[in-house]
């Protein structure tokens, strides 16, 4: 199947076509035999019958009116339905040092807090300074050492808590 081409593009092609036959078929001017010229004669009688063409179809079109530049097409827009449920605005977690763990921990001399760091430093689970005060490294280190002892249930309790914690220090 052949492209589609405008008129304006065929008139520019059908020129060039007649310019290029006309100077390559014969150089000198002599050399043209009637053939040649009527040849000649009839291309550009086709260029200028398809540009008359050309004209009169452009003015049976109906003109189009400018669009101003305000114009803003109108936008389909997609509207989400709402959901059934409601999701709360803010998700509240419990800080760790609202937890049983935190208020166990604090609940012993200063001088525990720090053995309890140290045995948990010595079996790898505590890795910060051995300060006595309760933060996130003991926290940290306090839920490992209770889950891979499967005591992780003794954390949702203060007894649970000080039962881990008595088997720290003593």
């Amino acid at each position: 199947m052949l492209p589609v081409i405008s008129s304006a593009a065929k008139t520019t092609i059908l020129g060039a076509l007649a310019l290029s036959i006309g100077l390559t078929a014969a150089a000198p001017a002599q050399a043209l035999g009637k053939n040649e010229r009527k040849f000649l004669e009839g291309v550009a009688a086709a260029m200028i019958v398809d540009r008359i063409l050309d004209d009169a179809r452009r003015r049976n079109q109906p003109r189009q009116q400018p669009v101003p530049q305000y114009y803003v097409p109108q936008q389909q827009y997609y509207v989400q339905p709402r959901p059934t449920h409601r999701k709360p605005a803010h998700t509240y977690r419990s800080s760790i040092y609202a937890t049983p763990v935190a208020q166990a921990f604090n609940s012993y001399t200063s001088a525990d807090r720090k053995r309890i760091q140290q045995r948990l430093a010595a079996q790898g689970y505590y890795r910060s300074g051995i300060d006595g005060s309760f933060g996130p490294g003991t926290y940290n280190a306090i839920v490992g050492y209770a889950n891979d002892r499967g005591q992780s249930n003794g954390l949702r309790n203060t007894s649970g808590v000080y039962g881990i914690f008595d088997g720290l220090i003593y």
